[in-house]
Order: structure tokens, then C-alpha cells, then sequence
């Protein structure tokens, strides 16, 4: 996802490799391993709230782009949408 250039710079972290912020997240309970994090600011998106998020900062530029916003932009439509894909997800590591 194309992040708007107003939200400022997106950094993804390796959960592997630890560090404070995978501190603070483990300390509020959340568990990384079943869940998408999101922290702006001071406050820490988790699962479907997460993906609601970047749909929100996206752009419309693109295919995938505008279908993710169109798919995530609505809280109700996450909330549903993310438990499956997150299914789908733990299903292929399995494989």
C-alpha cells in the first residue's frame, strides 16, 4: 500500500529481531503472531483496527491500492474481512 506522503515515513519492523516497540506491544497483551500492529504516534492499531488504519493513510493510486482502500476503509468491513484473511494466512504457513 501506497502511503500518503502526509502521514510521513512508514518503517516496517522484523518481529524476530525484537527491540522496544515489540516490547511495548508484547506489555499491552497483543500478540504478533495472530495480528497486524500499527503505531502511530502514541497509539497502537491491532488486527483489524490495524489494516482500517493504513487503508485510511493510503493512496488511490494503483490497482491493489484502491481496492484495499475500498475493502478496508470501512471499521465494520475490517472487522469482518481481517479474522478471514487471517485464517488464510495461518493456513498457508501450516502448508
Amino acid at each position: 500500500m501506497r502511503i500518503r506522503e502526509s502521514v510521513g515515513q512508514l518503517r516496517l519492523l522484523d518481529a524476530r529481531d525484537g527491540g522496544a516497540i515489540l516490547a511495548e506491544i508484547t506489555a499491552k497483551g497483543l500478540d504478533i503472531d495472530q495480528g497486524m500492529v500499527v503505531k502511530v504516534g502514541d497509539t497502537i492499531y491491532y488486527g483489524p483496527d490495524a489494516i482500517h488504519v493504513l487503508a485510511l493513510m493510503g493512496t488511490n493510486r494503483g490497482v491493489f491500492n484502491r481496492l484495499a482502500i475500498w475493502r478496508f476503509r470501512s471499521r465494520t468491513i475490517s472487522k469482518v474481512l481481517y479474522p478471514a484473511l487471517r485464517a488464510c494466512r495461518n493456513l498457508l504457513l501450516k502448508l
